[in-house]
């Protein structure tokens, strides 16, 4: 139930927004971390019923689709309702992350029209932009965000915290991509059809990295450290796949995310 209503995404946003930020010295309010929450939720529910709604027209849809189908009223109305409450919480955000966040949310809105505007299938989608590359880049960038907002001083230091991060949340997007269309990769974008070719070593890369990373940062250890342990849980998973149902197997991706609770007990003696 945490994957069909649409809780992975939003859990795994708000704990490495905060896990950034304190990795970084710095505590970020609650209400951004519930603003974070809440924006992703919204994104991710509105993106299933997106894909959703074309059902008829294309039977290969998972069972989140259909779920967010099935109950597609209660689904709208807490969209409704998760943005009115974003709306109360966003005075109390940093002036610097709603400019930012209005920046990605302008290329945010343009990457959903391109991908669902005009769309007849599922099939068609693919083919207009890697779907699985882009996500990783917008679901790093939010996260980073509130961290770089207050101290602007680090972003450079940060990019390649972020790039990695953005690295391993498509390679979460590509095995799953892998394990739910095996059989149709042929319809994915050349980029994401170059990636699912090469999977294993893309991970082996962006764990050696996060050690490497981990290693010559001088202190920001954490970050890359949780990165590379979430690369290897998913190959492990990867490798384990067969074992698993489909809905759970998807539900296990996302959980892989959650590596930065192991660091927690870390980040407090800092």
């Amino acid at each position: 139930m945490w994957h069909l209503l649409s809780l992975d995404a939003p859990t795994v946003a708000m704990l490495w927004t905060w896990f950034i930020a304190r990795s970084n010295h710095i505590r970020l309010p609650t209400t951004a971390i519930i603003a974070m929450g809440l924006a992703v939720w919204m994104l991710y529910a509105a993106d299933r019923l997106l894909d959703a709604r074309l059902a008829s027209a294309d039977a290969d849809l998972e069972r989140r689709h259909y779920f967010h189908r099935d109950r597609q009223r209660q689904f709208l109305a807490g969209i409704v309702s998760a943005s009115l409450a974003l709306g109360l919480l966003l005075p109390g955000l940093a002036a610097e992350s709603i400019h930012l966040y209005l920046i990605l949310g302008a290329m945010l809105f343009a990457y959903f029209i391109l991908i669902h505007a005009g769309s007849t299938s599922l099939d068609d989608q693919p083919r207009r932009m890697p779907k699985e590359l882009a996500v990783g880049v917008f679901f790093s960038a939010a996260t980073f965000i509130p961290t770089v907002a207050r101290q602007p001083a680090i972003r450079l230091a940060l990019l390649p915290a972020a790039f990695l991060f953005a690295f391993v949340c498509s390679l979460n997007c590509l095995f799953i991509y892998a394990w739910e269309h095996a059989a149709v990769v042929s319809i994915a974008h050349p980029a994401t059809r170059l990636a699912l070719g090469h999977l294993k070593e893309l991970t082996i890369v962006a764990a050696l990295f996060g050690c490497c990373f981990a290693v010559l940062s001088h202190g920001s250890w954490a970050v890359p450290l949780a990165c590379t342990t979430a690369a290897t849980l998913l190959m492990l998973l990867h490798l384990n796949r067969r074992h698993l149902d489909p809905t759970t197997l998807r539900a296990a991706a996302d959980l892989c995310l959650l590596t930065p609770i192991l660091f927690v007990p870390f980040l407090q003696r800092l």
